[in-house]
C-alpha cells in the first residue's frame, strides 16, 4: 500500500490529507482562528457541580463551560483501590466543589451546543511514548501483538524511567522495534515536559493554559506517519523547516520522506484533492456499480442508507444486493474516516436474506476499518438489515468544520412551499381584521409568493377581500426568502 501526506499551509488554515494509492482517504483541518483544543492542559475553576448527573462544569476560559464526567476525574484513592482494593468514592461530591482549581486535559473538543469533554487523568504524547499522570506502571499499546517485542519494550522503558518518579507511560505502536537510544531519549523529553508543567501549574491562575498541544503540521508527523508512509509534502518552506527541525530531533529516520513542494500547481490538486472534499460535504455517495450511499449527519446520530440505484447485476436479485454491499462496506469505512463522522452511526444496508452474504458483508467492513486511527465498534446485522456502530469522536466532523447551518432554512434541509405561505398569509389577515379596524391591509412576501397570489390564488384573494370588506394590496420583496412575510395595517 503506497500513503502519502500531503500538507497545506496558508496564514490563516493549515490541511493535512492522507492518501492512499491515489486516494484521499482522511482530511485535518486546522485553523489559526480557532485551533483545536484535544491535549490542550488548562488551569481550570469548578463552577458547578451536579451530583444528579455525577458531572461538573469546569470553567477554563473558554466561550462555554466544559464538562468533565466523575469517571474522568483521576482521585487520591485510585492507587490505593490498586493496591489495597479499598473502594474508590462513589459521588463528585466528594471529590470536587464549587470554587476549587482543578488541572484538566480537554480530551474532546466542543462539539455543536456541547462544551469541551475534560478529564484530570493528564497524559502528554510524544513520538513513541506517552506520559501518563495517573499511572505508576508501564502499559503497552495493545496493536504490537508479539508477546517478546511487548516483553522487551516494557523492561526497557522500566529500566529506564526517572527513579522514584510519579508518573507512568504508555509504549505506542510506533515504538515497535525502536532501539534503547530512541526511548531512553523520548523518556528524557516528557519528563522534562512534565516537570515544566508542573512549575506552571503553580504560578497560573484560574482560567489559563499550561500546556498547548504542538501545531498541526508536526502533530501529523508525531501521529500518522508510520513505515507505511513514503514521503510528506510540504507546500510552506517555513512549515517545512519547522517540521524538519522536529524530525530532526525526535525522528530522524523520517528526514528523507520530508519533501517541500515547490511545484506550479497546487498541492491539493495532485490527486484531486479539493474535489473530494467538496464531494465529502455531500448527502449522495456514488458508487462505481451505479449504487449510491446517502448520509445523514444529525445531533443525535448519523444515518448511512445503501441503495442499488442503477446497479441491476448480472444474475439475480440476491446476487446484486450482496455486491453492492460489499462496495458499500467499503465507501462506508473510507466515507467516516474522509468525514470524520464519530458517535453512533446506524447503517441501513440492502436486505439480504443469505445467512452468508449477511456475514461477509459485516466482515468486509470490519477490515475496511481496521486502517481506522478512531478506534471503533460494531453490532451483528439486525433483522432488519441494520448495523449499528460506534466511531470514537474527538473533533469536529468535516462538515461542521467546513459548513454552518443554511440561514434559510436554518439547517432544515427544507422549506414551506409558496402555497402553504399563501394559506399562511390568509390566516394571519383574518387574525387581524378580528382584531383590529384598519382601511387597507398591506403584504410584504417573496417574489415567489406573491406570484402565486396574483395568479393561482387570485380568487382566494379576491374571496377573502369581500369576506372581510377590505382591501388587500401585495408588494414583492426580493430579499424575502419564500417563508417570509409580513402584513402591515394600514
Amino acid at each position: 500500500m503506497s500513503e502519502e501526506i500531503l500538507i497545506n499551509v496558508t496564514p490563516s488554515e493549515t490541511r493535512v490529507a492522507v492518501v492512499e494509492n491515489g486516494v484521499l482517504q482522511e482530511v485535518y483541518v486546522e485553523r489559526a482562528s480557532r485551533r483545536g483544543l484535544v491535549g490542550n492542559i488548562y488551569k481550570g475553576r469548578v463552577c458547578r457541580v451536579l451530583p444528579g448527573m455525577q458531572a461538573a462544569f469546569v470553567d477554563i476560559g473558554l466561550d462555554r463551560a466544559a464538562f468533565l464526567h466523575v469517571s474522568d476525574i483521576q482521585c487520591e484513592t485510585e492507587e490505593a483501590v490498586r493496591v489495597e482494593g479499598c473502594r474508590p468514592p462513589e459521588s463528585i461530591t466528594d471529590l470536587l466543589r464549587e470554587g476549587q482549581d482543578v488541572i484538566v486535559q480537554v480530551i474532546k473538543d466542543p462539539l455543536g451546543t456541547k462544551g469541551a469533554r475534560l478529564t484530570t487523568h493528564v497524559s502528554i504524547p510524544s513520538r513513541y511514548l506517552v506520559l501518563m499522570s495517573n499511572l505508576r506502571h508501564v502499559g503497552i499499546s495493545q496493536r504490537i501483538e508479539d508477546e517478546a517485542e511487548r516483553l522487551r519494550l516494557k523492561e526497557l522503558v522500566q529500566e529506564r524511567a526517572p527513579e522514584g518518579c510519579e508518573f507512568g507511560f504508555i509504549v505506542r505502536t510506533a515504538a515497535e522495534g525502536v532501539g534503547e537510544q530512541e526511548l531512553t531519549e523520548d523518556m528524557t523529553f516528557l519528563t522534562k515536559l512534565w516537570t515544566l508543567v508542573r512549575e506552571r501549574v503553580a504560578q497560573a491562575e484560574s482560567g489559563a493554559i499550561i500546556h498547548e498541544d504542538l501545531p498541526l503540521a508536526v502533530r501529523t508527523l508525531r501521529d500518522l506517519v508510520g513505515d507505511e508512509v513514503e514521503r510528506v509534502r510540504i507546500d510552506s518552506g517555513e512549515t517545512h523547516v519547522r517540521v524538519q527541525t522536529f524530525a530532526r530531533q525526535f525522528m530522524p529516520q523520517l528526514m528523507e520522506r520530508i519533501e517541500y513542494y515547490t511545484g506550479e500547481r497546487p498541492i491539493f490538486d495532485l490527486y484531486g484533492v479539493e474535489d473530494e472534499i467538496q464531494k465529502a460535504l455531500e448527502r449522495k455517495v456514488q458508487l462505481k456499480s451505479g449504487g449510491y450511499l446517502i448520509i445523514d449527519q444529525t445531533e443525535a446520530m448519523t444515518t448511512v442508507d445503501v441503495n442499488t440505484g442503477a446497479f441491476v447485476g448480472h444474475r439475480n436479485l440476491e446476487e446484486t444486493i450482496f455486491k453492492t454491499n460489499l462496495e458499500a462496506a467499503q465507501a462506508i469505512a473510507r466515507q467516516l474516516r474522509l468525514r470524520n463522522l464519530g458517535g453512533i452511526i446506524i447503517i441501513d444496508f440492502i436486505d439480504m436474506t443469505d445467512a452468508e452474504h449477511k456475514r461477509q458483508v459485516l466482515r468486509a467492513l470490519e477490515k475496511a476499518l481496521e486502517k481506522d486511527h478512531a478506534k471503533s465498534h460494531i453490532s451483528e446485522v439486525s433483522n432488519l438489515g441494520l448495523v449499528e456502530m460506534t466511531r470514537k469522536r474527538t473533533r469536529e466532523s468535516l462538515e461542521h468544520v467546513l459548513c454552518s447551518a443554511c440561514p434559510t432554512c436554518n439547517g432544515r434541509g427544507f422549506m414551506k412551499t409558496a402555497e402553504t405561505v399563501c394559506y399562511e398569509i390568509f390566516r394571519e389577515i383574518m387574525r387581524q381584521a378580528r382584531a383590529f379596524d384598519v382601511s387597507t391591509f398591506l403584504v410584504l412576501a417573496s417574489t415567489e409568493v406573491v406570484h402565486r397570489l396574483v395568479d393561482e390564488e387570485s380568487t382566494s384573494v379576491a374571496d377573502l377581500e369581500s369576506f372581510i370588506g377590505k382591501p388587500i394590496k401585495l408588494q414583492a420583496e426580493p430579499q424575502y426568502n419564500t417563508e417570509q412575510f409580513d402584513v402591515v395595517l394600514m
